[in-house]
């Protein structure tokens, strides 16, 4: 039997402002990458999401960013390895304390937006992240993109490492996320969405937007929360890996 961790973005929302659809979202993921703090989260929103994916047995982990809640996390800031290691580390710290609060352990750390596309081919920066998460726990499991800098830094930190690939975002050929001001960036079609991840699956291959067939292993699919019809999109994918008896679960630990 095939089984894939399936993941989203979630806890994202900040004070007065809400993003994304979480509750229409968590229900079809069994991994959550709960924002804390850098480009959004705060603390009432960290505790109620924790809370939120105890209450449908999803697994948690931490979603840390560049400190950029103006930008939502999606700019590259000037910062050093030592000063991304430092809040990186600060940034896990903030929800592990919410979620042993409320009897949940962090499984996973997946960093954001613009340090997550840096970190795919910055090893300085790839580095500095594993650092922080093996400072914190090696029982924690580094996510990264499939291929990259940061998967290769999570191992020889010796941490556990998923390598990730996406229902909803589309590939350039060398493997890489096509840049989100590309109109075609996001995959917005569920059943484009079905079709890609079926792909990656159970064949190893995600195609380029050039048509160029990439191979790739995929330990978790992401899909995301903060875009229109992100819950109606994780149903319908839901729905598909069942149907191609694919069970969805996190990765044991």
């Amino acid at each position: 039997m095939i089984a894939i961790d399936l993941n989203c973005d979630c806890g994202e929302s900040y004070g007065a402002f809400q993003v994304g659809d979480d509750e229409g979202i968590l229900p079809f993921v069994s991994s959550a990458n709960v924002a804390c703090g850098g480009h959004a989260g705060d603390p009432v929103v960290m505790r109620h999401t924790v809370r939120r994916c105890r209450e449908l047995g999803v697994a948690v982990g931490a979603h840390p960013s560049y400190p950029d809640l103006y930008g939502f996390g999606r700019r590259v800031l000037p910062l050093s390895p030592d000063e991304i290691e430092d809040w990186i580390l600060a940034q896990i710290g903030a929800l592990a304390a919410i979620a042993r609060a409320e009897g949940v352990e962090l499984r996973h750390v997946k960093p954001h937006g613009a340090l997550y596309n840096v970190a795919v081919r910055d090893h300085a920066v790839a580095a500095a992240i594993a650092r922080a998460v093996a400072a914190f726990s090696r029982e924690v499991a580094l996510v990264g993109l499939a291929g990259s800098a940061l998967i290769a830094a999570g191992v020889e930190a010796g941490l556990p490492v998923l390598a990730e690939a996406f229902a909803d975002r589309a590939y350039e050929a060398d493997g890489q996320l096509r840049d989100r001001r590309h109109p075609d960036a996001l995959i917005v079609d569920p059943a484009a969405c079905v079709a890609q991840t079926l792909r990656i699956v159970r064949d190893g291959i995600v195609l380029a937007v050039d048509g160029t067939p990439v191979r790739l292993r995929a330990d978790t699919i992401c899909i995301h929360g903060d875009t229109p019809g992100a819950a109606t999109r994780a149903a319908v994918l839901r729905q598909g890996l069942a149907a191609a008896g694919i069970t969805v679960r996190a990765p044991e630990r």
